[in-house]
């Protein structure tokens, strides 16, 4: 049975790239450099996303294991939730690509500002 949202889906996949990188934009670098960095901005506008977000899943991935992993194991117990979950949402985003609404699909001419991808 097909889900009511699976028309959006590509929407919401848009949606969530673009939030998850407005949010790390400011996550973190601000404490490092009072400026957020560049691949975070690639990230949230979707430009060279694939490469961008696999880079930033892997400074998630560092980041938890320098700052949270010494203090425990589990991310419930070392405070390492958010870095976990940026770090594997933004491995998803690696794995799918900037999406609609991304400079990328511009770019590539696949995909336009408020038009949904076929499939």
């Amino acid at each position: 049975m097909s889900s009511f949202m699976s028309k959006y889906s590509s929407y919401c996949y848009a949606l969530m790239r673009i939030v998850a990188g407005f949010l790390f934009l400011w996550h973190g670098s601000q404490k490092l450099f009072d400026f957020p960095s560049g691949m975070r901005i690639l990230v949230m506008i979707g430009l060279f996303t694939h490469w961008a977000a696999f880079i930033t899943s892997g400074e998630m991935a560092v980041a938890y294991w320098m700052v949270h992993g010494p203090k425990a194991l589990l991310p419930i117990q070392n405070q390492g939730e958010l870095a976990v979950l940026y770090c594997f949402v933004f491995l998803f985003i690696a794995s799918q690509g900037g999406g609609i609404w991304s400079v990328d699909a511009l770019r590539s001419g696949n995909g336009a500002i408020g038009k949904r991808k076929e499939s």
